[in-house]
């Protein structure tokens, strides 16, 4: 991070923490996931949510929206969406007497697509161009997407009926994925009596906005990584394409995407340099869904697995 702008410092580190508290007083008891959504965030990487429905999927994207004060879309999967549906279409104007393009729901800064899984593959194609290079194009022409631009997806695991599942090169491009999983007895009690999530949505305070959140996401850019620790990414990444239970391991892509988790996680804890720690803490996190097993395997087994043959360096 910039040295010579301690206040570009305060303001990463005061966005972190302004961010955790909103999304924890909202989603009750799924620590992990607040972590994967902030450091997504921060990072300016894509989220996939996987678990059973009613766990809280949907009200942790539109928290995340309105504590940082941008636009949200919500696009439903189902088995007849079409792309245009999401990327939009050109509509001709008969006054003008020209085509008029109509922007679909990805043109928005945080797009929410509910149970990706459950669109045809024709239409989870539409997002790789936007997830990858910010833009989609309709008619041969590019438009750009607002920057920031961030989409939040969910699937339901464990319900296969009537779904399609997401193929690699869709599965690379998000940068993290996470669970909420089910709350404790006592937080479940806690939200039961409380006067609903929906209320604690509506109070939230805005934290930021476009232009900041751009400004943080290019300062996280900037902390600083050591060629070790670097180094030790890169193995960990390495490591997980030559266990014998997976038959695609994680992509240089993914490598990448672990230095991004590991400088927003030292962000969120006000470090601006990047140690193992940071990097050991995002592995399940950044690669696990990236794996590829023929066997019935936990992901996040193997890839702590990987994890477990590469040594740690000292600093």
């Amino acid at each position: 991070m910039n040295e010579s702008n301690p206040e570009i410092a305060n303001s990463v580190f005061e966005l972190a923490d302004s961010l955790t508290e909103n999304l924890t007083s909202v989603i009750y008891g799924a620590q992990s996931a607040i972590v994967c959504t902030v450091v997504a965030a921060l990072s300016g990487q894509h989220l996939l949510l996987e678990d059973v429905p009613g766990v809280g999927k949907t009200m942790l994207a539109k928290a995340l929206a309105k504590s940082l004060g941008v636009d949200v879309a919500r696009i439903q999967g189902q088995p007849d969406l079409l792309p245009s549906d999401i990327t939009g279409v050109s509509v001709y104007d008969e006054k003008l007497k020209e085509w008029e393009f109509k922007p679909g729901p990805v043109f928005s800064h945080v797009v929410l697509c509910d149970e990706l899984n459950r669109t045809p593959p024709r239409t989870q194609a539409a997002l790789l161009e936007a997830m990858e290079e910010k833009q989609v194009t309709v008619d041969g022409k590019p438009w750009l997407l607002p920057i920031p631009h961030m989409v939040i997806a969910t699937q339901n695991p464990h319900s296969q009926v009537g779904t399609f599942p997401l193929v690699e090169s869709q599965t690379d491009r998000f940068g993290l994925s996470a669970s909420l999983g089910y709350p404790s007895q006592e937080d479940e009690i806690s939200l039961a009596v409380s006067i609903g999530t929906e209320y604690a949505l509506s109070s939230l305070q805005t934290v930021s906005s476009p232009t900041h959140w751009l400004q943080v996401q290019k300062a996280v850019a900037e902390i600083k990584v050591s060629e070790a620790v670097a180094g030790f990414a890169v193995k960990i990444c390495r490591a997980t394409r030559v266990l014998p239970k997976v038959s695609l391991g994680a992509s240089p892509r993914a490598a990448i995407s672990l230095m991004k988790s590991a400088r927003a996680h030292a962000a969120m804890n006000h470090r601006d340099f990047v140690i193992p720690d940071d990097v050991i803490s995002m592995v399940p996190y950044s690669l696990s869904h990236r794996l590829v097993s023929e066997y019935q395997s936990d992901k996040v087994a193997l890839v702590l697995e990987a994890l477990e043959t590469v040594e740690v360096p000292s600093l």
